[in-house]
């Protein structure tokens, strides 16, 4: 099969359509990169990785530990988010789909043809007698050509740019509110 049959046997709208789901899901994923990236941030541990896909929310009711924090020389234990660091999130802005297609067909067809003829003839008698002999000769040369050029070029890209924005900023608050809430239990129960 020709690369020019396979490019026209691809529906153009299925393209787009598995474009559109493939941009969703690596959205999908890279969300969820980041969100894991923030809880770290909060000072919280990842959850653990198994074939399942993470939840990144606890499910049961109980608070997790603060165990990824840094501490100051002031003696306090301070996340990531509370030093001013925040997370990064990325999002796909633009995406490009071009399929170039080039088909070329030229054929030629020579034909000749050419005919020489040779006579010659002779005529005697012998006592009486007299004949004579015709001779014939013909010369038939024949061409012909046909020439028959096929040629399919086919190329197609896919660009998609992808580029840093910043975390939502209720995502920001609600984080900072947990801290907060963490922070107050901590210092209520005579922790740091």
């Amino acid at each position: 099969m020709s690369v020019s049959t396979e490019m026209m046997n691809t529906p153009f709208p299925e393209m787009v359509r598995l474009l559109g789901i493939g941009i969703a899901e690596a959205q999908y994923q890279l969300d969820l990169v980041s969100l894991k990236i923030a809880r770290m941030m909060a000072g919280y541990a990842p959850p653990d990785e198994t074939d399942e896909e993470p939840s990144l929310f606890e499910e049961d009711d109980s608070k997790p530990d603060r165990d990824l924090l840094v501490k100051l020389g002031d003696g306090h234990e301070y996340s990531l988010l509370e030093l001013g660091f925040t997370p990064t999130f990325y999002q796909f802005v633009d995406t490009l789909i071009e399929l170039k297609l080039s088909i070329s067909i030229s054929r030629e067809t020579n034909y000749s043809r050419s005919k020489k003829t040779v006579k010659a003839s002779a005529a005697g008698g012998w006592f009486g007698f007299g004949g004579g002999a015709t001779m014939r000769a013909s010369s038939v040369s024949s061409s012909y050509s046909s020439k028959y050029q096929y040629s399919a070029e086919g190329s197609s890209l896919l660009r998609t740019k992808l580029v840093p924005v910043p975390p939502p900023a209720v995502l920001e608050e609600r984080i900072r509110a947990m801290i907060a809430t963490s922070d107050k239990t901590a210092s209520g129960s005579g922790g740091t």
